[in-house]
């Protein structure tokens, strides 16, 4: 039975690992399959299959739920109810509308809109809306957060920005009393906490700051904030603990079987916990962990830990396939396998500090492998920032912020317990502000298949029980993570990435043994293209310093990121075509005309018209050459700035062509286009940008001389190798099923 219980699980978890789905065909031809092989005792093959088709049925149901492409893009009327709680913040109300309405045209069950400047949203009210709908769809980079498979996850179907929109319903049930409790909680004074127990009392962690979740990202502590599995387990055996330390002391009325009732009470305190938070797909999987574990403990100890383990994975991802597209949904459950392998089975008696510390250096060491697998930032100061964080956290702050929330109806008790709670986590944060300080997390490179593979015998052969043989090789093991071998590019060759940052530019040039980072990418506000998408795909490719770091001009939408980039790496200089329009701890020095130098047998130059007014027209450029290859970036200098280039006569012709402003109208002159003479151009853009970039009568000049045109808005990340006459490879072309081509 175990066996085909390994093979459910394994067809269940297939899913993050495919290109594209099977055919409806397909998929019920596999039932009949199944069921044949399975009075043959071929049932392992069976139950792979039956999980398999279920896990693909159940992704292509949702994939199905998406915006049709005739509305991608589309401003409809429509109306819906407002679902589970609105996050608020830096002038923008994003929430989820579920059963939305619409009189000529079949919408997604769930979609996830923004209402710039829109006003107060109530969970459970209904409302009629204008919005301007989208399919789903993210930005593709050697690495950043994947949010068409986050989509997908949440069954969310459209995103969309709200227009105008009236209400039609008040908020009603459930949901409204959470969105009232929330207002509630973040009016108390709690040392300006009053978020953070919102996050953990309800899990809406919308009143966190952006330097809050860095101190936790930095700290490995970002699962103390995030209602997790952590949270529920620790309230359920809190529960239980109070029941048997009551029953020790005599304490507990002989009549009531204290372990029955101790496991209720656990499981009865996890699943209002659950419900209070609102039951999201992190929450269930606590739940039915946290309920096997207390059935194993009540009943089925003698089968041993992997056994419920082993259960709970099938049974969450019975319950919804597409967990495994997401990051928490492998950590929780690493977590507990790792747990599971150290302890279990261990001889003798440990101290509590004792089996405290070591389960802190373990969950560190074990989970490795799912980081460097997942692309998450590892946090060197993890163990030690735990150590303290997670008794703090669970014994203390989440009890009393449950407590106080309990007693908020009585006069000045529940505020006052929730005061205490946010001084204990205040207090908290400063302790991990001062350790994230000291050792901020750090991005790994990415590494090739079998350094992976190695350093994760290393790590299991680390974590091994004592006297099993080449423990100390599986130190040497796991450095195959952290020194991976390097892709060596040869002597004359340039390797270009244009990345992937929406309305924005950001082009990596490497070199052999330098680096260049020609624009960072956009900032709106607080949301950071330098720090979500530009510093982590460099570090991804192993770009651990920037040799310079050119601007072309000082518009936010292409020196945004240059802060974030400057805070996260090395930078030996900035250049720009508007230095003294930059911050001043940039440092930034003027672009100089005619300036030229070599790396590696790669020739750079740069030119600025030096009459051009401020803005667009200051865009210095840039032009690479590479064993007779050559690529042109150009910012966003207008058609007045490339006659003026013309008039100058510096030598524009160039094989690659940067798509100047994105492809504006007032750009990309047929003139220019003549003189440059580019067999391909690199477009970076955002998809459905609000500017109409790139404008139809641009594409048609382009189109006219036959310049094959590399959009990222429908490519994703571009690599270009420069110096071998190879093509473009769009990251959007490595296959995943939940991806828009």
């Amino acid at each position: 039975m175990r066996t085909g219980m390994l093979a459910l699980a394994a067809g269940l978890a297939c899913l993050p690992f495919l290109p594209q789905l099977p055919a409806t065909w397909q998929l019920l031809a596999l039932l009949p399959i199944a069921l044949m092989l399975l009075p043959w005792r071929s049932y392992p093959v069976a139950f792979f299959l039956l999980g398999f088709a279920w896990a693909c049925a159940s992704a292509q149901l949702a994939l199905d739920d998406r915006l049709s492409v005739d509305l991608d893009g589309r401003t409809l009327w429509l109306e819906g109810q407002v679902a589970g709680l609105a996050e608020m913040g830096e002038g923008v109300v994003r929430f989820q509308l579920e059963e939305a309405s619409t009189r000529a045209h079949r919408l997604p069950q769930r979609m996830r809109l923004a209402w710039y400047d829109g006003p107060p949203l109530q969970a459970g009210e209904r409302w009629r809306l204008a919005v301007k709908l989208k399919r789903p769809r993210g930005l593709v980079n050697p690495q950043g957060f994947d949010y068409e498979a986050w989509l997908l996850a949440q069954r969310i179907g459209a995103t969309g920005t709200v227009k105008q929109g009236e209400r039609l319903g008040a908020a009603n049930g459930p949901a409204a009393w959470r969105d009232q409790l929330r207002q509630r909680l973040l009016s108390v004074e709690a040392h300006g906490r009053a978020g953070g127990l919102a996050a953990l009392v309800l899990g809406d962690d919308s009143g966190l700051s952006r330097a809050d979740w860095k101190v936790l990202q930095d700290t490995g502590t970002v699962h103390l904030l995030v209602i997790s599995g952590q949270h529920v387990a620790m309230l359920a055996a809190l529960l239980y603990g109070l029941v048997a330390g009551a029953f020790r002391l005599g304490l507990w009325p002989r009549a009531l079987p204290w372990l029955p009732w101790a496991c209720g009470l656990a499981f009865a305190g996890a699943l209002g916990y659950g419900l209070l938070a609102g039951f999201e797909v992190p929450v269930r999987r606590a739940c039915v962990m946290v309920a096997l574990v207390l059935l194993w403990r009540l009943r089925f100890r003698h089968l041993g830990l992997w056994w419920p383990l082993l259960l709970a994975f099938v049974l969450v991802l019975l319950v919804e396939p597409l967990a495994s597209l997401q990051a928490g949904f492998w950590l929780s459950f690493g977590a507990v396998a790792v747990l599971a392998w150290v302890f279990g089975g261990r001889l003798g008696a440990w101290s509590w500090w004792r089996v405290w510390w070591r389960a802190q250096w373990t969950l560190a060491l074990g989970l490795l492998p799912l980081f460097f697998a997942l692309g998450l930032p590892l946090s060197l100061s993890g163990p030690l920032a735990n150590l303290l964080a997670v008794p703090w956290v669970s014994l203390l702050v989440v009890p009393l912020a449950l407590l106080g929330t309990l007693f908020l109806p009585v006069p000045w008790l529940g505020e006052a317990i929730l005061w205490l709670a946010g001084g204990l986590l205040e207090l908290l944060f400063l302790a991990l502000a001062w350790i994230a300080a000291l050792l901020p997390a750090w991005l790994p490179t990415a590494v090739p298949l079998w350094c992976w593979l190695l350093g994760s015998l290393g790590v299991l052969l680390c974590l091994a029980p004592s006297g099993v043989p080449a423990r100390a090789l599986g130190l040497v093991l796991v450095l195959a993570l952290f020194l991976p071998p390097r892709e060596q590019i040869e002597p004359g060759q340039a390797e270009v990435w244009q990345l992937d940052v929406g309305q924005g530019l950001a082009v990596l040039v490497r070199t052999r043994e330098h680096a260049l980072l020609y624009d960072a990418g956009p900032r709106f506000g607080d949301f950071d293209l330098g720090e979500r998408v530009v510093l982590p795909s460099l570090r991804q490719l192993g770009v651990g310093r920037l040799d310079l770091m050119l601007l072309s001009h000082a518009d936010s939408d292409h020196s945004g990121g240059a802060g974030a980039m400057a805070r996260g790496m090395p930078v030996g200089r900035v250049l720009s075509g508007e230095a003294a329009e930059l911050p001043a701890q940039l440092q930034a020095q003027p672009c100089v005309d005619g300036a030229s130098w070599d790396w590696d047998g790669v020739r750079f130059t740069t030119w600025r018209w030096s009459q051009a007014e401020q803005g667009n027209q200051a865009s210095c450029l840039l032009k690479v050459q590479a064993v007779g290859e050559s690529l042109l970036l150009t910012g966003d200098i207008d058609a007045r700035t490339e006659r003026a280039l013309l008039e100058l006569g510096p030598e524009l012709r160039a094989d690659w062509l940067q798509v100047p402003h994105h492809g504006s109208r007032s750009s990309s002159s047929g003139v220019f286009l003549d003189a440059v003479q580019p067999h391909a151009a690199l477009l970076s853009r955002g998809w459905h940008n609000p500017f109409g970039h790139p404008h139809p009568g641009v594409l048609a000049r382009y189109q006219a001389r036959g310049i094959a045109l590399h959009d990222s808005a429908e490519q994703g990340a571009l690599r270009l190798l420069l110096g071998t006459g190879e093509g473009v490879v769009g990251w959007r072309q490595r296959a995943r099923f939940w991806r828009e081509k």
